[in-house]
């Protein structure tokens, strides 16, 4: 397994990690944002490709397994002091942005997802601990990530890896097809086994 940042070349396995992580979320934002004659994975593409963002190649790192792109990890530094959520926002990412702001300064683990093919192999374990690496070299001292309650499995690594759920948001669906009803907030002190 090699573990590598990503390029903006990457841009089409960034949108494929980040919309398996979010149960199609991006994509169906993108859509709405497109509109019914516009490609909402070009858009998508567009914003993985940029030089800035929160979805930005910039903060994605790739596991590759023999020359394949297996899984993903993008992550950023949250706000030190989240200001109010702006009300223009769609209702769909209220309840996210309220977890977000519970764990202020940390390293935010945005997307991690391994690709159905690859998974059993470490690659979610070993990006876990790159997180932990990143968020370290950059002084954070926690670790925060949020996962829907339907994610089983990731669920149980978030666990076993040390992460503690800190607070629960209802999904807002709106006409988003999904089955996860609750958003689960989860942080850990970095270094902590």
């Amino acid at each position: 397994m090699n573990i590598r940042k990503a390029t903006a070349a990457d841009a089409a396995d960034l949108v494929r990690f980040i919309n398996m992580a979010a149960d199609d979320l991006p994509l169906h934002f993108w859509r709405k944002t497109v509109g019914p004659q516009g490609d909402a994975l070009a858009l998508g593409r567009e914003r993985a490709a940029r030089e800035t963002g929160s979805f930005s190649y910039r903060n994605a790192w790739l596991a590759e397994v023999e020359g394949a792109v297996g899984a993903c990890l993008l992550g950023y530094a949250a706000e030190e002091t989240p200001g109010p959520i702006d009300p223009d926002t769609p209702p769909i990412f209220v309840p996210l942005l309220e977890l977000e702001a519970l764990a202020p300064g940390s390293w935010y683990l945005n997307v991690l997802a391994t690709d159905a093919a690859f998974r059993g192999r470490g690659l979610g374990s070993a990006l876990l601990a790159e997180a932990e690496t990143i968020a370290a070299a950059a002084g954070h001292a926690e670790i925060s990530l949020i996962a829907a309650d339907t994610h089983q499995e990731a669920l149980r690594l978030y666990r076993a890896k040390g992460f503690q759920e800190i607070a629960r948001r209802p999904v807002v669906k709106e006409d988003w097809a999904v089955e996860a009803g609750e958003w689960i907030l989860f942080t850990k002190p970095v270094g902590a086994r």
